[in-house]
């Protein structure tokens, strides 16, 4: 079965200060994060047919370009697959803003999509936005007449909550691992939905008896 795999970007500026950084375009790769985008393509030569996406972000469009040289494969950014938006949050690094982040965000992996991050987006409207985009990705490229594996780079945040969705992953295992950057998240596309195959480095796991979120 083809498989749909959610990396996360490589190193940043913003990450390497700490701040919060959600509103395109966004910060820049650093030399070490342009690495990271080189090492993941030669670590992971392709095996079968794959589409490379990226978010519009500056530092997934990078990352994937970056992949896409070593892959001698094009790429291109798609819509609606960026970072949560953390409205009055964003460009701060301070202990009170990250507080108020993961306040939130463990609300959401907690079941209550409604809350919002200030100004910004609800869970809610993080999936009204990028579920879509996975699903037509799904039809077109990983259940199409000529099936290719899917490899999206996207953000931190996001992967872990859309992925968490999609799998029905367990709240408290997508709160305690986070993701760095170029980490990935795979989804084998199965014939009643997804199938956790990899978190990370985590690969030894049962998947969990529970419900996607939403």
């Amino acid at each position: 079965m083809s498989r749909l795999y959610l990396v996360r970007h490589g190193e940043t500026t913003a990450n390497v200060l700490q701040q919060l950084d959600t509103a395109l375009p966004g910060a820049h790769l650093t030399d070490f994060g342009a690495r990271q985008g080189i090492r993941f393509g030669l670590s992971n030569p392709l095996q079968v047919p794959a589409v490379l996406l990226s978010s519009q972000a500056n530092r997934a469009r990078q990352t994937a370009e970056l992949i896409a040289s070593a892959w001698d494969l094009d790429t291109s950014p798609i819509d609606d697959v960026h970072e949560i938006q953390v409205g009055e949050l964003e460009g701060r690094s301070d202990r009170e803003a990250h507080e108020k982040f993961r306040d939130v965000v463990h609300a959401w992996h907690h079941g209550d999509l409604d809350v919002a991050m200030p100004g910004g987006e609800s869970l809610e409207m993080v999936h009204r936005r990028y579920v879509p985009v996975i699903e037509r990705l799904d039809a077109q490229y990983l259940t199409g007449d000529q099936p290719r594996d899917v490899y999206l780079v996207s953000h931190g945040a996001a992967i872990r909550l859309v992925a968490a969705h999609l799998a029905g992953v367990d709240p408290e295992f997508a709160m305690r691992n986070h993701l760095r950057n170029t980490d990935t998240v795979e989804l084998e596309r199965t014939s009643d939905g997804w199938a956790l195959q990899r978190w990370g480095s985590v690969t030894d796991f049962v998947s969990p008896e529970v419900e996607p979120l939403g």
